[in-house]
């Protein structure tokens, strides 16, 4: 039963190594970018009353995301990040921490039930989260159902976040990952928040979904 347990979450020096020289790249190459942050959401005001809240962002934009969110929001805020149990989930997770960003561990193929209660404590803890609801398998631009739950049973509102680039690298990846070049422009928006009625029948349920799905796909310059 241990081991079982314990081989659920891939974790090792190897991927904790990597993990943190990612973090740093990234906030090395973020130092070159010109950067340009639009809060729609209010959340970055030091008084802004903003209960904890569900940041929501493409799996492909993960790049960006974590320099703009330290610089709106690290000094007033905290947050935990929900990455995948296997090993590139380890290396995620160390990335995060460069940014002062926690994790909970776990997704839809690996854990699912473990990580929605986690990532719920966090909430109850007054901690920030953030999920790319299309991760880590995709497919890609699809929205799935178990954070829309998660924002509907807790009340938590959910700030998307848009990311463009003015220049950058796509990988072949099932996400097709987006690298911005150096130098080049980047703008990330986090949008107003928006909150679900709770107790929703299913079709309300999925009509709110693809409602969230179809406002993070218009941000989105290549969708």
């Amino acid at each position: 039963m241990s081991s079982k347990k314990t081989s659920e979450i891939r974790s090792d020096r190897k991927s904790a190594l990597l993990g943190t020289l990612a973090g740093w790249t990234i906030r090395l190459l973020a130092l070159t970018l010109r950067t340009s942050i639009r809060d729609l959401s209010g959340i970055g005001a030091p008084d802004s009353g903003m209960p904890p809240v569900i940041y929501i962002l493409w799996h492909n934009r993960f790049f960006a995301a974590p320099p703009a969110w330290q610089k709106l929001c690290g000094p007033v805020r905290k947050a935990v990040a929900l990455t995948s149990a296997s090993h590139d989930g380890d290396m995620v997770a160390h990335a995060m921490a460069v940014f002062g960003v926690g994790s909970v561990r776990g997704s839809s193929s690996r854990r699912g039930v473990a990580a929605l209660v986690g990532l719920k404590r966090a909430l109850q803890e007054g901690l920030d989260i953030c999920v790319t609801p299309d991760g880590p398998r995709g497919p890609r631009y699809k929205i799935q159902p178990g954070i829309v739950k998660l924002a509907e049973s807790t009340g938590a509102p959910i700030i998307p976040i848009h990311v463009r680039f003015s220049s950058a690298w796509r990988l072949k990846t099932w996400d097709r990952f987006v690298i911005p070049k150096p130098f080049s422009r980047v703008e990330v928006t986090f949008a107003q928040a928006i909150r679900l009625t709770r107790g929703m029948d299913a079709e309300s349920f999925e009509n709110e979904r693809l409602k969230l799905e179809s406002l993070l796909v218009s941000g989105t310059d290549d969708a």
